[in-house]
């Protein structure tokens, strides 16, 4: 493979890994699934809001938009539940909005909408960040196939259950969401870009040996966290051969499995960061780069020219060598012959000026090249800056997450009636627990049995005057029979009462007899005894109530909402602790980044130095541009001191041993100067020419088409036309357990 292929290609895939990283970044948090998610939109603060009269169809509006599909085990969807997020950063008396979602409700607050002749949905915002959720029957861009095999052979999810053996499980990714357009005047299919995620959590009880055909694997001793990504269509977009470049389409995970279980996988969708790349100045560089490699290619021609040039006439002297040992006598008489000789000379010191100017200019290309890399690598570094800069972000979201359902945990639990220590990420785990041990049968049968009674005294206590008005008529007609026998009257209470109504007992007498009656009731005794009496009516009355079938059902239902209450606290600490594994792992990976960093750093100072060391280069070249000048004076001289050469043959006769043996070295170094130069023109400067006039500027279209479909796909639900937007997809599939 071509070099600049290969530089060309890595630097590609390091582009799209990064891409992937910076789009999964915000929405990494997620995995208590969908329910949790709508519930932490739902409360999350709006920012201070500002009363406005003004009214816009979508200037300063845009939306945030999450789709969660609930799948199967098999990847198929179930549900789509959507939540969007209209930023209302002008503070907008009202919003034009567009949605095909069904069932929409706002979710915080109270604002409202209505339809205009448009069928647009239009919100009464009074200044403020609207927040609804709706059900989408709209096709999902990316279908999710997931696929298990053991030992080699399809199995589905339910006979996988308990088993044993070598897993598979693949997530094929769908793409069909594309354009058509128009590059360098060829109709060509560009996939929307979405970087699929897939991550799920394993108990190292069960899966050893974890693998993943394109991802990360984390293990922590206890679990093993494992993340594979996928692109989908991009290859296809890019219209790369799979031997430069093979782009992954879907993921694959392999482990050895002991009775197989699986809880919920999540995939997160996102184009958000291809959205983002600008190419303005593309073509600019790509232009300016062909300018300096003609330049190159220039100057290497003229090297070369200049080296063969050298060559024949260095291989000229050697074979001429020979004959000046034989002939040096006869040399003095050929004195004008060595005077045109030094004027061939002189003219090869030219050329070797010449070529010492291009290769001057070359090694100032060369210092140009070295310091585009410097600052590439500075950027790099920057970038690796700005990741590491989120990663406080990164790790605040996903605490804001995790302290979200926990807040959710109080409630439940309050609203069950328990009474439990505030929950918090360190102490979750030992509060549940200790809640858990609490709700025993008998606890539970002793709190439901005083909850009972205190709602049956307070409706008893409600009746206590009725109660009491009963128990004074009864003490009265005890104390009436009283003074009815002291008068000498031996009757009833009902006698009496009927004797006075025949008239039989006279007026005198009756007063006598209520007056009696009347001073015993205001005595001490008796008001205590109607008290006490009271009392004790309404004790009974209270335990009768308590051994009500009525009463006893709702003791009894109360124990088995304990239980199942039980069930759903040790439901609520597995989900807790699966959080906390993927919050762990999001903090091992911000640390990662964060090393990372600190290597583009020394990568940064590594570059500084090469840039340094090809400025040495250029300043060493133009010292030696500056000597051929002083060769081209010197061959000047030789050619005027050619008649003096004349009288110090028999001198040189002596010494043509020792100089044909430094024309032969020379040759050799002329020969082999020559052809690295020509090798270097072909295996370097050529095909560096050929890749950037090739490839990259194709790739480079590819991406501009890539970037631009990618921008135009703002939403699943619908969105106003000026309005800008973007959207996640987050696939949660079902567990599959025994």
């Amino acid at each position: 493979m071509r070099f600049f292929n290969k530089v060309t290609i890595r630097i590609i895939a390091a582009v799209l890994c990064m891409l992937m990283i910076c789009g999964v970044v915000a929405i990494a948090a997620y995995s208590a699934g969908a329910d949790s998610a709508v519930k932490k939109a739902e409360t999350e603060t709006t920012a201070e809001q500002t009363d406005s009269d003004n009214s816009s169809d979508a200037s300063g509006v845009s939306k945030d938009e999450t789709v969660y599909v609930m799948a199967d085990s098999k990847g198929a969807a179930k549900k789509i539940i959507v939540s969007d997020w209209i930023k209302n950063s002008d503070k907008l008396a009202s919003i034009k909005d567009k949605t095909n979602l069904q069932d929409i409700k706002n979710v915080k607050g109270e604002e409202k909408y209505t339809i205009d002749k448009d069928n647009l949905c239009v919100w009464d915002a009074q200044g403020k960040d609207i927040y609804y959720q709706g059900t989408g029957k709209d096709e999902i861009p990316v279908d999710l196939e997931v696929s298990y095999t053991l030992d080699g052979e399809s199995i589905s999810p339910d006979e996988l259950k308990g088993k044993s053996g070598e897993v598979c499980i693949r997530f094929d990714y769908k793409n069909k969401k594309y354009e058509y357009v128009r590059i360098n005047g060829v109709k060509t299919k560009i996939y929307v870009p979405f970087v699929m995620l897939t991550g799920m959590i394993l108990d190292n009880e069960k899966f050893e040996n974890v693998q993943v055909s394109s991802g990360k694997v984390i293990n922590d001793g206890n679990h093993t966290i494992v993340a594979g990504f996928a692109l989908p269509g991009v290859e296809d977009s890019l219209g790369l051969d799979t031997k430069k470049l093979d782009i992954p389409d879907y993921v694959e995970f392999k482990a050895d499995v002991k009775d197989f279980e699986l809880s919920t996988t999540l995939t997160v969708a996102t184009n958000d960061a291809f959205s983002d790349i600008d190419f303005t100045d593309a073509d600019k560089e790509l232009d300016k780069l062909d300018e300096k490699l003609d330049k190159l290619t220039d100057a290497t021609d003229q090297l070369i020219n200049g080296s063969s040039q050298l060559y024949d006439g260095i291989s000229t002297l050697l074979n001429k060598s020979g004959d000046l040992v034989s002939g040096v006598k006869a040399l003095a008489s050929g004195a004008e012959k060595l005077a045109g000789g030094a004027r061939k000379l002189d003219s090869g010191a030219g050329t070797l000026k010449k070529g010492a100017g291009t290769l001057n200019s070359g090694a100032v290309t060369l210092k140009s090249g070295t310091e585009e890399l410097e600052n590439g690598i500075k950027q790099l570094s920057q970038g690796l800056g700005t990741l590491s800069s989120n990663s406080s972000t990164l790790n605040s979201g996903a605490k804001t997450v995790f302290t979200t359902l926990l807040s959710t945990a109080d409630n439940s639990i309050a609203a069950a009636g328990i009474k439990a220590e505030k929950l918090t990420i360190t102490n979750y785990s030992k509060v549940l627990s200790g809640v858990e041990e609490s709700l025993t049968d008998e606890a539970v049968k002793k709190l439901a049995t005083n909850k009972a009674r205190e709602t049956v005294s307070a409706s008893v206590r409600a009746q206590e005057e009725l109660v009491k008005t009963q128990v004074t008529d009864a003490v009265k007609k005890q104390v009436l029979e009283g003074v009815l026998q002291k008068a000498g009257l031996s009757m009833t209470a009902e006698q009496y009462e009927a004797a006075c109504a025949a008239g039989q007992v006279s007026e005198e007498v009756q007063a006598q007899i209520t007056a009696g009656v009347n001073a015993q009731m205001k005595t001490d005794s008796i008001i205590a005894t109607i008290a006490q009496t009271t009392e004790q009516k309404i004790e009974e009355l209270i335990d009768q109530n308590m051994k009500s079938d009525a009463v006893q059902s709702q003791i009894k239902e109360a124990l088995e909402k304990a239980k199942a209450g039980k069930s759903a606290i040790s439901e609520l600490k597995k989900q807790l602790n699966d959080y906390n594994k993927f919050y762990q792992g999001v903090l091992s990976y911000t640390a990662g980044v964060d090393k990372a960093k600190a290597g583009a750093g020394k990568l940064v100072t590594g570059s500084s130095q090469l840039s340094s060391g090809t400025a040495k280069l250029a300043k060493g070249t133009k010292t030696l541009k500056s000597g051929t000048k002083e060769l081209k004076k010197g061959t000047k001289t030789l050619r005027k001191g050619a008649k003096t050469l004349s009288g110090g043959l028999n001198d040189l006769l002596k010494g043509t041993g020792v100089l044909i043996e430094g024309v032969e070295k020379l040759d050799d170094g002329a020969l082999k100067l020559n052809k690295g130069l020509k090798q270097y023109k072909e295996q370097g400067v050529d095909t560096i020419v050929d890749a950037v006039n090739g490839d990259v500027k194709s790739l480079v279209e590819r991406l501009k088409a890539i970037s631009k479909v990618s921008s135009r796909y703002k939403s699943y639900g619908g969105i106003a036309p000026d309005m800008d937007g973007k959207v996640d997809f987050i696939y949660k599939t079902d567990s599959i357990e025994k």
